[in-house]
């Protein structure tokens, strides 16, 4: 008897200790799980069942009075004619920092090259850079701005106003290229934004719009789509959006920042609804999806814009490749092998086009492939 009251009580021992222990890995786990779990059923919830977006953008209203304070930067840096008298067919604004000199000089000479796209491809395409502005002109310092001046009257493509360059004005940076696009080369065709870290396989991307223009695609807007997505309420992200700033479980469905295109008409359309939108929210890919929602505009997924993603590198690939994000370095690489002749040639052909779609199957449909493995099969 008295053995069995020693194996209870250590069994009730061991039992509250693995009790307490589970609920102290709960209560450590437990944010993770409502930002994770908890959250994306709740914005799934939201969209599909509840889907009050129309009543996000009634919230969101603002007097234009208001609204204009997130525009009413002066230039430092602007070419207001850069594509007057042009019949512009893509205008590519590159979101860039100051002081990424490098990055810059590396897509002049490689995807965002004017001239070998108007001798290769045919069409006219203006890429210009956006940018705020260094802490060093507001410290009485002026050499970064004369550094940035000098570059400018070199290349002629840096448009930049008088607000601080910083992840949380990115917001203002994409609210000044839908300003400049309106007021300078409103009669662009379409018009990309895309980071400054990212390739753009500039003929791929050409073609596939020029096949939409003749389809007659006035309402564009294409690129990696997020359905749904749920605030991120951790403050240890730097996408942390408190419930102060942004008070419902899902954004807007919208297209990753790093690069996404639009049709000229869709631009006027953003750019016209963020004249009466609170743009505090500093996620600016959101933004534009708060913009395009007001107006009745929902993205198109294209299973070869890469969102966030760097791509595998593979010719079978590089044939259907938009955009692959990630890339500084390799960038010249990178150009020279996704654009050279022979990704064409292995393609071509039953048993090529054979080859590359096992090809794609194997690279693309993997858990950690950035494509979708459906891009394996488009």
């Amino acid at each position: 008897m008295f053995l069995n009251f020693r194996r209870l009580r250590r069994y009730q021992c061991m039992q509250l200790m693995t009790t307490c222990l589970v609920l102290s890995v709960v209560m450590v786990c437990w944010e993770q799980l409502d930002n994770g779990v908890v959250n994306h059923f709740k914005s799934t919830s939201y969209r599909y069942l509840v889907n009050s977006f129309s009543y996000i953008n009634r919230s969101l209203t603002v007097p234009r009075e208001e609204a204009r304070r997130f525009s009413d930067f002066p230039y430092l840096l602007d070419h207001p004619d850069k594509c007057a008298g042009q019949d512009v067919f893509l205008l590519l604004f590159v979101k860039s920092r100051p002081e990424n000199v490098g990055r810059r000089a590396a897509i002049r000479a490689t995807w965002g090259n004017e001239s070998y796209i108007q001798s290769a491809l045919g069409v006219t395409v203006k890429v210009a850079f956006a940018l705020g502005a260094t802490e060093a002109p507001r410290r009485g310092r002026s050499g970064p701005q004369e550094r940035l001046a000098a570059e400018d009257r070199l290349h002629g493509d840096l448009i930049q106003k008088d607000f601080l360059d910083s992840f949380h004005n990115l917001t203002l940076k994409l609210i000044m290229q839908l300003h400049w696009v309106h007021h300078r080369c409103r009669h662009a065709r379409f018009f990309m934004t895309a980071d400054d870290d990212i390739f753009v396989h500039t003929p791929n991307l050409v073609g596939y719009l020029q096949e939409a223009r003749r389809r007659g695609a006035a309402d564009l807007w294409i690129g990696r789509v997020y359905k749904g997505a749920p605030p991120i309420r951790s403050r240890d992200s730097k996408y942390f959006v408190p419930w102060e700033m942004y008070q419902w479980y899902a954004y807007p469905d919208y297209t990753a920042g790093a690069g996404y295109v639009v049709s000229g008409e869709v631009a006027d359309k953003a750019y016209h609804a963020s004249l009466t939108l609170n743009a505090s929210l500093y996620i600016d890919d959101v933004f534009m999806g708060l913009c395009a929602n007001a107006v009745g505009l929902s993205p198109q997924d294209h299973a070869f814009f890469s969102g966030d993603g760097r791509t595998p590198y593979h010719r079978c690939v590089y044939e259907r490749m938009m955009t692959s994000h990630g890339h500084v370095e390799d960038l010249q690489e990178l150009w020279a092998a996704a654009t050279h002749p022979q990704v064409r040639r292995a393609a071509s052909g039953p048993l090529g086009r054979l080859y590359c779609a096992a090809v794609r199957v194997a690279l693309l449909c993997r858990p950690s492939a950035t494509y979708p493995c459906k891009a394996a099969f488009s």
